[in-house]
């Protein structure tokens, strides 16, 4: 698989400088934790779920959540179980090289090796389990249960651990609580694929719910938790993880209303495009800023929960020419010894030793989501995604 290779190979041409890579289930750890992009979740109780699975993966879906806590009711888990057993059979007779990568999110630590068991021969499309309300305390039995699974599966499981916990919100008990997460998932690291933030159970915890119009950057309660996330669990010196922006909950504006947006319209070619690219931007302005927001605060991809979100999280996870050669310029071997670069730009100065890690960390999301064309917007991707 690879991002946008929905889109016909010609398209793809016309758009990239350099293009996607191609990555799978077995592809290095550091590589899918940086392609995992927007991640959709979907309730595991979904009669049709192995026709959505594939549905979403030919609309450039690549990361997928089949979720058995929140988004189900308590009376249903036990369907719910029943239900992915049965889709992931389903999904096995089909071609699995076209599928995303496949978690499932459980409530329990037992159902992971539970779950791993009953799924047979179909476990092999399984790529790990996403473990809700991730404390020191609770996580130790989930990545347990991981590892018991894992072994008895033969295969490679990986964990996507959830920051939801009111321990984390609270002034009181965060640091405490953070230092003690810390601690789990680098005794676990190599099965530590990246670490999610669940702004939905923040909010709750006080009350709150940001507005369509509003990114969770503006409550501020929520910004300084993701903020003390990176910071501790964050970082570039090889002991932080990929940490996932926060889902963002409304869809008012479907997928199909993206098409006639982006028509061909009667207007000239440079009227249509203005008018194009406003439209886009007043239908999903909070989405967009957040999502902007998100890299800019060190987070990549986005828990998602309606597909219309997946193609605005790839479009602005592309490097853009721009970003690209500053990135290649500071990474030069001749540059090694430091010093102060002129962009190719001339816009900006790019210092060799403190760019170094932004630079590093652009490259390796050039290389899962591409370089664009240097003529080539966010808006001239989200239009080839949308009419594929």
């Amino acid at each position: 698989m690879r991002h946008f290779g929905h889109i016909a190979p010609e398209v793809r041409q016309r758009l990239f400088h350099q293009q996607p890579c191609e990555f799978d289930a077995d592809s290095p750890a550091r590589l899918l934790a940086a392609a995992l992009g927007a991640t959709l979740y979907s309730p595991a109780t979904r009669p049709q779920l192995a026709d959505d699975v594939v549905k979403q993966a030919a609309r450039g879906v690549v990361s997928m959540v089949l979720c058995l806590e929140d988004s189900i009711d308590d009376a249903d888990v036990a369907a719910g179980e029943e239900n992915l057993v049965r889709q992931f059979a389903d999904l096995d007779t089909r071609d699995g090289a076209g599928l995303p990568l496949l978690f499932v999110r459980v409530r329990t630590p037992e159902q992971i090796p539970d779950l791993a068991q009953r799924l047979g021969p179909s476990a092999r499309l399984l790529s790990g389990f996403v473990l809700p309300k991730f404390t020191e305390e609770r996580g130790i039995p989930f990545l347990e249960a991981l590892a018991s699974a894992e072994a008895a599966s033969g295969r490679r499981l990986f964990a996507m651990p959830v920051l939801e916990s009111p321990e984390l919100l609270y002034r009181e008990s965060r640091v405490e609580s953070l230092e003690g997460i810390a601690g789990v998932v680098d005794k676990y690291r190599d099965r530590v694929l990246a670490l999610r933030l669940g702004v939905t159970d923040f909010c709750s915890s006080y009350g709150l719910r940001r507005a369509p119009d509003m990114t969770a950057y503006d409550i501020h309660v929520v910004a300084s938790v993701i903020s003390d996330v990176v910071n501790l669990l964050g970082r570039v010196d090889g002991t932080g993880f990929t940490v996932t922006g926060p889902v963002w909950e409304y869809f008012r504006v479907p997928e199909r209303m993206f098409k006639p947006m982006l028509r061909t319209s009667p207007f000239l070619e440079g009227q249509a495009v203005g008018l194009r690219e406003r439209l886009i931007e007043h239908a999903m302005d909070g989405l967009l800023r957040e999502i902007s927001l998100d890299q800019a605060n060190g987070l990549l991809g986005k828990t998602c929960i309606h597909p219309s979100h997946v193609l605005p999280v790839h479009a602005l996870s592309v490097v853009s020419h721009e970003e690209f050669g500053d990135a290649s310029d500071i990474l030069r071997p001749e540059s090694g010894g430091g010093g102060v670069l002129r962009s190719a730009y001339t816009n900006k100065m790019n210092e060799v030793k403190p760019h170094r890690a932004w630079a590093e960390r652009t490259m390796l999301r050039a290389e899962v989501f591409g370089v664009a064309r240097e003529d080539v917007s966010f808006v001239d991707l989200l239009a080839a995604g949308v009419t594929g």
